[in-house]
């Protein structure tokens, strides 16, 4: 504490030294406040008081069915966006505010003048939608014009955006629309083209692929059963007739015709079904060893299959020699030629019913090519049906709010955005507003003497002396032998009293002069308000 004692004590003696610089800059810097604070033009305000009714019995009735637009956010926005450069230049050409400014950087200056000394303020809450505008000048006539100018923006200017915001939102509406019913119609185009290519999913019985693929499948199990009792109708009416044949034969012999009666008689659904397990029995011997259970259980199938068709030929057999037909007799030629037609008409069932087999195999493949592509297909189909629906809904609610923004703006028309009300009508005060003199002449003083320090300061910076032992030994840092003091005589003691006294009434005269203003235009200013 005592260093820091010691140092501001230092800093003084210094700036004590240069005491008169000081002085000359207090005053100087003084007489130049004191002249700009009177010089300084008196600035008159304008204001208005304007109040925003923004409630409409309509809005109510019409809401749900119109977008009621936020009158109160958009005349809170106005106010605030109002003091822009292109309607502060309209406002300079309302105002006639121009016709001094001949250059261009005048006309920019007045511009930035104008926007300065511009304001709009919410008076109270600003719920109330009350609005004070107001602006300064030199001239109480100018500073009224330019107010009931803003005024006039003000109200034009939340119409014409209200309207502007209408056609605007119109036109997109409108564009977006004409957008909408292009991608329906080719929404729907495509749903067509693939509805014509791909008729199986949209056939009129309603089945699916797989419904018609196990439908097929019975038909074609049905005729193939059918075509093997028709061929072995017909093997048995063509054994029957070797059989009179060979009998009508001589030297032919009980044993031979067994013989070949063995051979021909024939079980063609036990013979596919055997080598469809042998086809199986390859395969799965391909991938397994026998005692794999799959294989032992189609090799026990395939040997009841085979016991199974020996018996059926025995049956056979047995049915053939149980009826034999006579040979010789005069009835041969009669019952070979019936027999002949029996094979015949069983030649034309085996073609027909074959003929119904490859139809219906032609189906079941169809079938088949069918459910591997039904996925696909289904999924291709519901993607359309998705884009086309979600196309669909917003074309929808694009069309209503088209028809929802028309009423809105034919509410808008009917009730107006607001009704602007005048509360206070552009008025001037009388007296002026600006400068407070007394407080810049206050503030003139003090920066006054503010200058004198720091001069004083400034000048014991450039040119330090040093008026302690200590402070020089800790400058320096070398050791002090000696001082050499200075010896005062009477003279010397009158000439620094004579300069304190000098500066006493100098630096006295400066903060008198000023103690004299203040007082002053006090008085003067009191004077006016009385």
């Amino acid at each position: 504490m005592d260093s820091l004692i010691a140092q501001l004590m230092a800093v003084f003696k210094r700036m004590w030294r240069y005491r008169w610089p000081g002085l000359i800059a207090a005053w100087l810097v003084g007489i130049a406040a004191a002249i700009v604070v009177f010089v300084v033009p008196d600035r008159y305000e304008a204001s208005a008081r304007v109040y925003v009714d923004t409630q409409s019995i309509l809005k109510p009735l019409m809401s749900g069915m119109a977008v009621l637009s936020n009158t109160e956010q958009q005349v809170n926005m106005l106010s605030r966006t109002l003091i822009s450069r292109p309607n502060v230049e309209k406002l300079v050409r309302m105002a006639d505010l121009d016709l001094k400014a001949t250059s261009k950087s005048d006309q920019e200056a007045l511009i930035e003048r104008v926007t300065r000394n511009l304001s709009i303020q919410t008076a109270g809450n600003s719920a109330n939608n009350l609005y004070l505008l107001s602006y300064r000048d030199s001239s109480p006539e100018i500073s009224k014009k330019v107010v009931a100018s803003l005024l006039s923006i003000f109200m034009e200017s939340s119409l014409g955006a209200s309207r502007k915001d209408s056609t605007t939102a119109a036109a997109f509406l409108n564009e977006q629309i004409k957008t909408y019913e292009t991608k329906l119609e080719e929404a729907e185009a495509r749903r067509k083209e693939f509805r014509l290519r791909n008729l199986q999913l949209t056939q009129a019985d309603g089945k699916d692929a797989a419904s018609r693929l196990a439908e097929a499948s019975n038909q074609l199990e049905a005729a193939r059963l059918q075509l093997r009792e028709a061929m072995n109708a017909r093997d048995a009416a063509r054994l029957q007739i070797e059989t009179e044949r060979k009998r009508s034969q001589p030297g032919t012999s009980l044993q031979s015709l067994m013989q070949e009666s063995s051979q021909k008689f024939a079980t063609p659904e036990l013979d596919n079904r055997i080598a469809e397990l042998k086809r199986g029995l390859d395969q799965l011997q391909q991938r397994y060893t026998d005692q794999h259970p799959d294989i032992v259980n189609i090799k026990r199938q395939i040997r009841d299959l085979e016991e199974q068709r020996k018996k059926e030929v025995a049956d056979l057999q047995k049915a053939a020699l149980a009826n034999p037909v006579p040979t010789g007799g005069p009835n041969d030629s009669l019952a070979n030629q019936e027999l002949a037609r029996i094979l015949a008409a069983k030649e034309v069932e085996v073609a027909q019913i074959r003929a119904r087999v490859d139809e219906y195999g032609a189906r079941y493949a169809s079938a088949q090519g069918a459910i591997k592509l039904a996925p696909q297909l289904e999924a291709e189909f519901a993607q359309l049906n998705r884009d086309y629906d979600i196309i669909k809904k917003n074309y929808q609610e694009m069309v209503e709010r088209r028809e929802s923004a028309s009423l809105s703006t034919d509410l808008d028309n009917t009730s107006g955005v607001a009704d602007f009300r005048i509360i206070d009508p552009p008025r001037a005060s009388p007296k002026p507003v600006a400068p407070n003199r007394l407080m810049l002449l206050a503030a003139g003083m003090v920066v006054a003497l503010g200058a004198g320090l720091v001069t004083a300061f400034a000048a014991s910076q450039i040119r330090p002396v040093f008026h302690d032992l200590n402070e020089l030994r800790h400058r320096l840092e070398l050791p002090i032998l000696g001082a050499v003091s200075r010896q005062e005589t009477p003279e010397d003691r009158r000439r620094v009293k004579v300069d304190l006294l000098r500066f006493g009434v100098a630096s006295g005269s400066l903060v008198s002069l000023y103690a004299v203003g203040l007082i002053g235009m006090a008085i003067w200013i009191s004077r006016q308000a009385g």
